[in-house]
C-alpha cells in the first residue's frame, strides 16, 4: 500500500511531487462528466512518467485479437475506448527553457482534486537550469452544465525575471493506445483549422467511423485584465495550435483561460461537427471560466445533496467514500442509454473501456438508490437492445431456439473478449443480467418493465441455460460442464455451484415472469408466445432443470463446494502465503495458482450475497468462515462483497477491514494496479458496503428495510436513499437511528424489525434498544 496522499473528508491532496507515483495520481485525479473525461494529466510538457488519457464516450474502436491460437467461436476483435485528442495542453517556453517539471527543479508542489465542486488544480514553482524560477497555478474541471466541454485557468508569475514567454495551447490527435494489441494507431485525421485564439481538429476512428471534433479557444488575462495578442497559427499532422507570445513582468500573473470541446458523431452530424463545434466553443467563451466554474460548483452541490455518505469520526474512512461516489458520478449519469460503464470508467486504458457484468452486479444497486429511477432503468434498456446481438454470440457457439449469451465484454452488444476461459467458460455473467432484472423491479415496484423488456431478456436467458446443461445418468441430475466461476483462478471446472444455482434461479425467475406477464396485460404474453414461440415443453423442461440441477455440497463441512474437486486442493489459509508473494497474480505462475486452493474474489460467496434469503443464518456463516481465509482479494470487486456479508453475520471488525479495503482500494494502490486507471465499478461495492453493510438496506416484500449499525469507532454514520418516491436521510449513531423523509411521500419501512412510519417532510428516531446487530 502507498500513503502519500493527505487524509481529508472533501479532497484528494498531494503535497510535494511524487514522482514515481505520478501515473496513480493520475488516475486518482481524473475528471469527467458522463459524455467525455480526462486523466489529471499536466498541462504543459511532462517527459516523466505519464499516461495520457483523453476518452470520449461511446467513441471505440475494435482492436484486432491476439492470441496465440485461434479458436472458433472467438472473437475478432476487443472492443477500445480510445484515447483521444489532447485538449489540454499547453506548451510554456521561457526564451530558450522549456517548462518541463522532469527537467527541473520543483518547489511547494501541491496537487488537489475537489470532489465538493468538481474540480481539479495544482500549484507548484518550477526552478529552470537558468535559475529562473516560475510558479504555477493551474484549476481544470470537466462541465458537467455543458458535458461536452472543458475549461481550464491556467496561471503564470515570473518570480525573479522578466522575460518574453512563448505560450502554445494546442489539440493533439497524434495520440496512440497503450494498450493496442499491434501498436496501431486508431485515428485519421478529416480536417483542421486555425484561426485567432481558436482551433478545431476533426479525426474519424478506423473501422468503426466514429467522428470527433475537438475545439479550442483561449483568452489571456495580465494582471486580471483581458490582453488582446497575436497568435500565430501551427498545423501538423493531427495537431493544431497558436503560438502566443507575451512580456512577462517579474511577480505579474499571466493566466491563459482555455476553452474546450469534444462532440462526437453519437449526437451530431459528421458533415456539420466542426460548425457545431464552433458554435458549441463560442456559446461557452461567452459564459466565461467563471461563470462556468460558479455552474460546475452548483451542480455538484446539487449532486451531493442526493447521494452523499458522512461518516463522523473516520477521516480515511470518510475520504474513501466520498472518492468513490465521486468518480461513480462523473462517470456515467444515464442521460444516454447508449452508454454504460466501464471498469475504468474514464480514469485509463485497462479492461478497454467497455460493459462488463460488473454493471448490474454491483452498480445497478446505487443508481437505483441515489438517482432518478430512468437513470438504472436506462442501464437495463441497454441490454435489452443488444439480446439480438446476444443470440448471436450464442449462435456462433452452437445454442439455438433464441438462447441468448450476453457478452463478458462489449461495446454494442457483440462478444468482444479474447481470453477462452471467459469467453465460453465464465457464463455465469448471463445470470447477473437476469438478476439485475429482478433487483430493479424489486426496487423500484415497475412491474411494467417486465411486459415491456424483461420477460423478452428472461427467456432468451433461460433457453441458454436449459441447453447448457446436460443430463447426467450418474448423478441423475443436471450438470454444466467446462465453465469458469466468479472465481477466475480457476478454469474449466464442472458444477460451479453459483453458475449452477443462479441458472436454475434464473429459470425459476422467468416462469414467476411469465406468470406476471400474463396477470398485467393477456394481450402483450400472447404476442411475445406467437413471436417467440414459447413451447409449453420449453417450460415443463426449465420445471425439470430447477428440481435436478446439481449443487455441489460437502456434507461433513456442511458447505456449498465452489465446484466439483475443491476439496482434493490443498486448502491453506491466505496469511501462509511466504511473505512478498502477494498479489500472488504478480508473484506466480499461471499453472501455480490454478492448482491452489486461493480464490481471488467472492464465487459460493457471491451467491449467498445475491440470495441470502434463501438461506438461514448458520448456512451462510459456515460458507463464509470457510471460504473467506482462502481469498486473496485480487479482484477490486472481491472486498465489497465480504463486507457486506460479515456485517449481515455481525462480524464487525472483518466488515469494517473489507470495507475500508475497497473505499481505499485506489487511494492506497492496495493491489499495486491504480496507475492503470481507477476500478470504477468497483467503487459502487463501496457504497454496496456501507448502505447493504453498515445500514442493513434490504427490500422485503415491497417494502424498505433497514438494521443500521455504526462500527465502534465512528461517532455516527448518514446516508441517503430514494426509494418509491421518499427521499430518505438515514442517521446512526451508537445510541439511536434516526430516518428523515425530505420528500412529500410518505413511507412505512422496518427499522430493526419495528414498522415506522415517516410522514413527508419528518423524520423518527429509533432508539438503540430497538437495535440488534
Amino acid at each position: 500500500m502507498k500513503h502519500y496522499l493527505e487524509n481529508n473528508p472533501w479532497r484528494i491532496v498531494e503535497n510535494g511531487f511524487h514522482r514515481e507515483y505520478n501515473e496513480i495520481t493520475e488516475s486518482l485525479m481524473s475528471l469527467g462528466n458522463g459524455r467525455m473525461g480526462q486523466r489529471g494529466n499536466f498541462e504543459e510538457k511532462f517527459t516523466g512518467k505519464t499516461l495520457q488519457g483523453n476518452y470520449v464516450a461511446g467513441v471505440y474502436y475494435p482492436d484486432k485479437t491476439r492470441v496465440g491460437w485461434w479458436k472458433n467461436g472467438y472473437p475478432e476483435y476487443f472492443a477500445k475506448v480510445l484515447n483521444a485528442a489532447n485538449w489540454i495542453g499547453i506548451d510554456i517556453d521561457i526564451e530558450y527553457e522549456s517548462l518541463d517539471l522532469n527537467h527541473c527543479d520543483v518547489r511547494d508542489f501541491h496537487r488537489e482534486l475537489n470532489m465538493e465542486e468538481g474540480y481539479l488544480e495544482r500549484s507548484f514553482v518550477a526552478v529552470l537550469k537558468s535559475g529562473k524560477e516560475l510558479r504555477v497555478n493551474a484549476k481544470r474541471f470537466c462541465s458537467i452544465v455543458d458535458d461536452e466541454a472543458g475549461a481550464i485557468r491556467y496561471a503564470i508569475t515570473p518570480l525573479n525575471f522578466d522575460a518574453k514567454i512563448t505560450i502554445t495551447p494546442y489539440l493533439d490527435g497524434a495520440i496512440r493506445n497503450r494498450d493496442a494489441n499491434y501498436d496501431e494507431t486508431f485515428w485519421d485525421e478529416v480536417r483542421k483549422e486555425t484561426a485567432y485564439g481558436e482551433a478545431y481538429i476533426e479525426m474519424r476512428t478506423r473501422k468503426t467511423g466514429f467522428h470527433v471534433a475537438t475545439g479550442m479557444c483561449v483568452a489571456i488575462e495580465q494582471d486580471g485584465q483581458r490582453v488582446d495578442y497575436q497568435s500565430q497559427p501551427i498545423k501538423y499532422e493531427k495537431y493544431v495550435a497558436n503560438r502566443i507570445s507575451l512580456d512577462c513582468r517579474q511577480g505579474q500573473e499571466t493566466a491563459i483561460f482555455k476553452y474546450a470541446v469534444n462532440l462526437s458523431s453519437l449526437n451530431y452530424d459528421p458533415d456539420t461537427i466542426i460548425q457545431d463545434a464552433h458554435k458549441y466553443i463560442q456559446r461557452i467563451t461567452r459564459k466565461g471560466f467563471d461563470k462556468m466554474l460558479f455552474e460546475q460548483k452548483q451542480a455538484w452541490v446539487d449532486k451531493w445533496k442526493t447521494n452523499d455518505i458522512v461518516i463522523d469520526g473516520d477521516v480515511e474512512a470518510q475520504q474513501g467514500i466520498r472518492f468513490n461516489i465521486f468518480q461513480l458520478n462523473q462517470t456515467y449519469t444515464g442521460e444516454d442509454e447508449r452508454l454504460n460503464i466501464g471498469p475504468k470508467g474514464f480514469t485509463g486504458e485497462k479492461y478497454g473501456g467497455s460493459t462488463y457484468w460488473d454493471t448490474e452486479a454491483y452498480c445497478l444497486p446505487f443508481y437505483l438508490a441515489t438517482a432518478d429511477q430512468k437513470v438504472a432503468k436506462n442501464l437495463l434498456v441497454y441490454r435489452y437492445k443488444q439480446l439480438g446481438k446476444a443470440i448471436e454470440n450464442a449462435q456462433k457457439l452452437g445454442f439455438t431456439n433464441g438462447a441468448a449469451l450476453y457478452p463478458m465484454v462489449t461495446m454494442n452488444g457483440e462478444e468482444c473478449h479474447n481470453e477462452w476461459e471467459i469467453t465460453f467458460e465464465e457464463i455465469h455473467r448471463n445470470g447477473a443480467i437476469a438478476y439485475a432484472i429482478y433487483d430493479y423491479v424489486r426496487y423500484t415496484g415497475d412491474e411494467q418493465y417486465l411486459v415491456e423488456y424483461g420477460l423478452e431478456v428472461l427467456l432468451a436467458i433461460s433457453r441458454f441455460w436449459s441447453q447448457r446443461v446436460n443430463w447426467s445418468k450418474e448423478k441423475q441430475q443436471y450438470v454444466m460442464l467446462g465453465v469458469t466461476g466468479p472465481n477466475e483462478y480457476e478454469n474449466n471446472v464442472n458444477n460451479n455451484w453459483y453458475t449452477n444455482y443462479i441458472a436454475a434461479w434464473t429459470l425459476r425467475y422467468t416462469l414467476e415472469a411469465i406468470d406476471k406477464v400474463k396477470d398485467l396485460n393477456a394481450d402483450r404474453y400472447i404476442e411475445l408466445v406467437d413471436r417467440l414461440q414459447i413451447r409449453p415443453d420449453e417450460l415443463t423442461l426449465a420445471e425439470q432443470i430447477i428440481e435436478k440441477i446439481h449443487l455441489p455440497y460437502d456434507e461433513d463441512k456442511a458447505v456449498f463446494l465452489q465446484q466439483e474437486g475443491f476439496l482434493d486442493k490443498d486448502l491453506m489459509p491466505v496469511w501462509d502465503i511466504p511473505e512478498g508473494q502477494r498479489p500472488i497474480n504478480q508473484n506466480w505462475s499461471w499453472d501455480r495458482i490454478l492448482r491452489s486452493c486461493f480464490i481471488k474474489q467472492a464465487d459460493v460467496l457471491q451467491g449467498l450475497y445475491f440470495f441470502e434469503d434463501e438461506f438461514d443464518t448458520d448456512t451462510l456463516r459456515r460458507n463464509f468462515d470457510f471460504y473467506e481465509p482462502m481469498t486473496v482479494h485480487e479482484s477490486s470487486l472481491s472486498p465489497c462483497v465480504h463486507s457486506i456479508q460479515a456485517s449481515k453475520l455481525g462480524m464487525k471488525e472483518k466488515a469494517y477491514e473489507m470495507y475500508l479495503r475497497t473505499a481505499r482500494l485506489d487511494l492506497d494502490d492496495y493491489n499495486n494496479d491504480t496507475e492503470d486507471g481507477c476500478h470504477i465499478t468497483s467503487m459502487a461495492g463501496t457504497w454496496l458496503a456501507v448502505v447493504k453493510g453498515f445500514g442493513g438496506m434490504r427490500v422485503e416484500k415491497n417494502q424498505l428495510v433497514l438494521n443500521p449499525y455504526c462500527p465502534e469507532h465512528w461517532q455516527a454514520l448518514s446516508f441517503k436513499i430514494r426509494f418509491r418516491g421518499a427521499m430518505l436521510q438515514v442517521t446512526t449513531t451508537q445510541q439511536d437511528v434516526t430516518v428523515a423523509n425530505a420528500s412529500a411521500t410518505p413511507i412505512t419501512l422496518l427499522v430493526h424489525g419495528q414498522s415506522v412510519t415517516v410522514a413527508g417532510n419528518s423524520q423518527q428516531t429509533i432508539a438503540a434498544v430497538a437495535q440488534s446487530v
